[in-house]
């Protein structure tokens, strides 16, 4: 029979919406960051750099590009004829089918697989943060401290503690109580929805649980854990961490990979970030162009000039266009004379010749001012940008544009401009 000391779970169905049309065609965890990764790569690349060689990866919301990009998990070394990666969507049963309604149901869903496998521990994990961790360490705590329920929390500064889940623990770390985004925190330290199960507690809090709608980590299965009075503790981490969940911090995110010296090193030699690479030929930077403190990826082609921004594979960035503080993702086409401030464009826009983005002043956007803001200009997958237009700052295109779209060759800051059935 197959044992395995701990096999990981990893939740990749978020739709992201806070990321506005970024995730319109894409799951959350798929979306290019730093231009040759996608987010789902730092978690994957965190379980093989820990040892972990068995990945249930559960999909639900716009599966199609993460499980082509995760494929049999060649990149990650995770092609095992025992373990290795498989992707768990939602499937059909006899009785009736049924979406994961929340994180802790979307396991419970998956409790034949895990059993498998026969583990000591379960290791879950969300696939959409930024960060380098190695899970071996936390393993060694939560066996140490002899727990059945080990959740990795971070500090943070206490006024903004309101916004997470707050560990409230005692001297040896152990969980006494927990709050979730209390109006007056007792602790700083947040949970950041990072758990090791013992297999034995997970499975009982699993299938005590299941009924419940919503079936959630933090509002079912850690409260009915520490009521059993399950030993429950705390692991700190103070490493790099970043939730990548709105486009501003997406967007500091990728910018703060360009530091001089990065808090967030994607070079190291020991920890490597390991991803899926289309066989591309090498970058091109021509004779009168100009490159300052950027990222670009292989395949691309530069003619003008990049300040400060990351770009990803196989773009093409026309002579005399200049690009600052902005973010350009795979194979998109950038046409000539143009100017782009602040810009995130998703992957295979196209740009025409002449056009200027993140102009004027700032204004909030007239439809969701809490996702379109910060100054930025976000550009959706396969959008079409006709030559000579000048779009401002907080705005949002998606689709394919003509000129007409574009009342005397201008949209406004704050303004949303979607084709009808392009965000579906």
């Amino acid at each position: 029979m197959i044992k395995k000391e701990m096999i990981a779970m990893l939740l990749a169905g978020g739709q992201g919406s806070r990321l506005g049309v970024l995730t319109s065609k894409v799951a959350k965890p798929a979306v290019a960051f730093g231009g040759k990764y996608r987010i789902i790569d730092f978690p994957l690349s965190n379980c093989i750099n820990s040892g972990i060689d068995t990945v249930g990866v559960l999909t639900q919301y716009q599966p199609l590009r993460l499980n082509t990009h995760i494929g049999i998990g060649i990149p990650w070394d995770l092609d095992r004829n025992i373990g290795g990666v498989t992707v768990l969507p939602p499937y059909e049963k006899s009785v009736n089918s049924e979406w994961y309604t929340g994180t802790a149901n979307a396991i419970y869903q998956n409790m034949d697989y895990m059993d498998s496998f026969n583990p000591e521990y379960v290791l879950i994990l969300g696939g959409d943060h930024i960060y380098k961790m190695d899970y071996e360490v936390m393993l060694e705590f939560h066996k140490e401290k002899g727990a059945e329920v080990t959740i990795a929390v971070m500090p943070v500064p206490i006024e903004e503690a309101k916004r997470f889940g707050i560990m409230i623990t005692d001297n040896d770390k152990q969980i006494t109580d927990f709050e979730e985004k209390p109006e007056n925190p007792r602790s700083n330290l947040a949970s950041m929805g990072i758990y090791i199960f013992s297999w034995k507690t997970l499975k009982e809090a699993l299938l005590a649980n299941a009924d419940q709608p919503g079936l959630d980590f933090g509002k079912h299965i850690i409260p009915y854990c520490h009521q059993r009075q399950a030993p429950l503790f705390a692991y700190e981490f103070n490493g790099y961490w970043k939730d990548v969940g709105t486009l501003e911090s997406y967007w500091v995110a990728n910018m703060e990979l360009i530091d001089i010296v990065p808090e967030f090193n994607l070079y190291e030699e020991y920890w490597k970030i390991y991803t899926k690479s289309e066989i591309l030929p090498p970058q091109y930077i021509a004779d009168d162009s100009w490159v300052e403190r950027s990222i670009v990826g292989e395949g691309t082609r530069i003619f003008g000039k990049v300040y400060n921004s990351v770009i990803g594979c196989g773009v093409t960035i026309g002579k005399d266009t200049v690009v600052r503080d902005s973010i350009i993702m795979n194979r998109t086409d950038i046409g000539a004379g143009g100017e782009l401030n602040k810009a995130i464009i998703a992957e295979n826009v196209t740009v025409g010749n002449g056009v200027k983005m993140g102009i004027g002043e700032e204004l909030p956007n007239e439809t969701e001012p809490h996702i379109y803001s910060h100054g930025i200009v976000t550009i959706g997958e396969k959008s079409v940008i006709p030559e000579g237009v000048t779009i401002g700052k907080n705005t949002v295109v998606f689709g394919v544009t003509a000129a007409s779209d574009y009342p005397e060759a201008y949209l406004g800051s704050g303004k949303t401009l979607i084709k009808a059935g392009d965000e579906s």
